[in-house]
């Protein structure tokens, strides 16, 4: 928090499994303007609402619709207003797998990257592409945030991706149900 406080940009990530369940929490940063990438699908309208109402900023768009003019607005509110939120496998997956606008979103934004992740102590899972997770009512639900991470900007591709996996295997004892990849 003092990083932010301090003018530094913020940029927390999440598995597409847990981020909806954090929503609410992050009423508490409302005063930094924090921004949200949600997908223009019907259900991303319905988390777009939910996301607004509890005080982020919803940019609609993805990897698979959008997604370019959605990361750009994100790069200029990180920029200016310091804190936003990414789902860093969504909006269909794979489970588990990092995709590259994480990093590039950083990389443009000079941002640190902040993991965080949700442990309820009972859930549904839904049999979903990412095994989606909604805490069960009255149940523990622990939000933990990772260490920092800086990424230098680089064009090199391979160390972009060397970037990314790390990243990812930074973020994966973290992900609930893992699905079998192999």
């Amino acid at each position: 928090m003092d990083y932010l406080k301090n003018g530094d940009a913020v940029l927390l990530c999440a598995w597409h499994q847990q981020f909806f369940s954090a929503i609410r929490h992050f009423q508490n940063y409302k005063a930094f303007n924090p921004i949200i990438m949600i997908s223009q699908s019907k259900d991303g309208e319905i988390i777009a609402g939910i996301a607004k109402h509890s005080g982020w900023n919803p940019v609609r768009g993805s990897s698979s619709k959008g997604g370019m003019e959605a990361l750009r607005k994100m790069i200029a509110h990180l920029k200016e207003n310091k804190l936003a939120l990414h789902i860093i496998d969504g909006p269909k997956g794979p489970s588990g797998i990092v995709k590259p606008g994480v990093i590039r979103l950083a990389h443009a934004a000079y941002a640190v990257i902040v993991p965080f992740y949700v442990s309820p102590e009972k859930a549904w899972y839904f049999n979903s592409w990412d095994k989606f997770l909604l805490p069960k009512p009255f149940s523990k639900v622990i939000l933990r945030f990772g260490e920092m991470i800086k990424f230098d900007r680089v064009k090199d591709r391979e160390i972009f991706e060397r970037q990314r996996i790390r990243l990812e295997e930074i973020m994966l004892p973290g992900l609930k149900c893992e699905l079998n990849r192999n």
